[in-house]
C-alpha cells in the first residue's frame, strides 16, 4: 500500500462553510420569559430541549395548560440571571430549543395581509412588529436576509410570543419578492413620507404587501419602484413620524380597515 503523501498528511482541516447570512444560527439558542416560552410549547415546528425553571414559573405554565414535553432542570432566579443577557426579564423560564426552520416565499399561506420590511435591523423593532402582526392577524413578515436580525432571544423577547405564532420568513431579494408577490395577486404598497396620497386614501386589492423601511433610510429606491403604489402615513400631532414598529401596527389596522377583513 502506497503511503499517503506528506501534503495530504499536513494539510489543514478544512474550515466549516461560512452560515448564509439572515439564516437561522447554527445550534439551540436559549429563550425566555413566560409568553415567549409559552408560544414555543405550543409550535409544532419548534424543536424543544430543555427547560429551566423556578418553582414558581412551572406552575404559572402548569396553570395556563402549557404541556412541557422536555427535561426540566429547576432553578433558582440566580441561576437563571446567568443564562441570560443581563437586565433580561426572563420571569423564571429560560427555555433551550433549536431555532425555527428558514421559511421561504414558497411556503406563504395563501392569505391577504403580508408585511414586508425593507433592511429592518433592530430586533426589539422586528420583535415588536411581530407581535403586531399577529395581533392583527396578518399572514407573514417578511425580512431580507442581510441587514435584518437572526432569530436570538432579543427578537424572541421582544416579539412576546410571537415569533412561533407567525411565519417569519427571509427572502434573498427584497425587489424580486415583491415583484413574485405581485405577480400573485398582491397588491405591494410602499410607506414612504413622500408618498402622493395618504393610506386611507390608496387602492387596495384583495390582497395586499405593506413594505416598510429602515428608520432614517426608508425603503430603498430599488424597492419602492418595485411596488405598485407608495403611500404615506399622516401625523396631526407635533411630531410627524413614528417609529417603524408603530408605523406597522397603524399601517395594519388601515389595510385591514380597507380590505374588509
Amino acid at each position: 500500500m502506497t503511503e499517503p503523501s506528506r501534503s495530504r498528511l499536513h494539510r489543514r482541516p478544512e474550515k466549516p462553510a461560512p452560515k448564509r447570512p439572515g439564516q437561522p444560527p447554527a445550534g439551540p439558542i436559549r429563550i425566555y420569559g413566560l409568553h415567549t416560552v409559552e408560544a414555543a410549547f405550543q409550535n409544532p415546528d419548534r424543536r424543544r430541549h430543555k427547560l429551566f425553571a423556578t418553582e414558581n414559573a412551572r406552575r404559572r405554565l402548569a396553570e395556563r395548560g402549557v404541556k412541557v414535553d422536555v427535561p426540566v432542570e429547576t432553578c433558582q432566579p440566580r441561576a437563571l440571571d446567568r443564562m441570560v443577557t443581563r437586565d433580561a426579564v426572563h420571569q423564571g423560564l429560560v427555555l433551550e430549543a433549536d431555532p425555527l426552520p428558514a421559511y421561504g416565499p414558497d411556503q406563504l399561506s395563501d392569505g391577504h395581509l403580508v408585511l414586508a420590511l425593507d433592511q429592518v435591523t433592530d430586533p426589539h423593532n422586528v420583535g415588536a412588529i411581530l407581535r403586531s402582526a399577529v395581533a392583527l392577524d396578518a399572514d407573514a413578515v417578511v425580512t431580507t436576509e442581510r441587514h435584518a436580525p437572526e432569530e436570538g432571544p432579543v427578537l424572541a423577547k421582544s416579539a412576546s410570543g410571537g415569533l412561533d405564532m407567525i411565519k417569519h420568513v427571509r427572502v434573498k431579494n427584497m425587489a424580486r419578492f415583491i415583484t413574485d408577490m405581485r405577480d400573485r395577486g398582491y397588491t405591494a404598497i410602499a410607506l414612504d413620507s413622500d408618498g402622493p396620497a395618504p393610506l386611507e386614501e390608496t387602492a387596495f386589492g384583495e390582497k395586499a404587501l405593506l413594505v416598510l423601511g429602515s428608520e432614517g433610510k426608508g425603503v430603498r429606491q430599488g424597492v419602492r419602484a418595485a411596488c405598485t403604489a407608495l403611500a404615506r402615513l399622516d401625523m396631526p400631532g407635533a411630531i410627524r413620524s413614528l417609529n417603524v414598529s408603530n408605523a406597522a401596527v397603524l399601517a395594519l389596522y388601515v389595510a385591514r380597515q380597507k380590505m374588509g377583513l
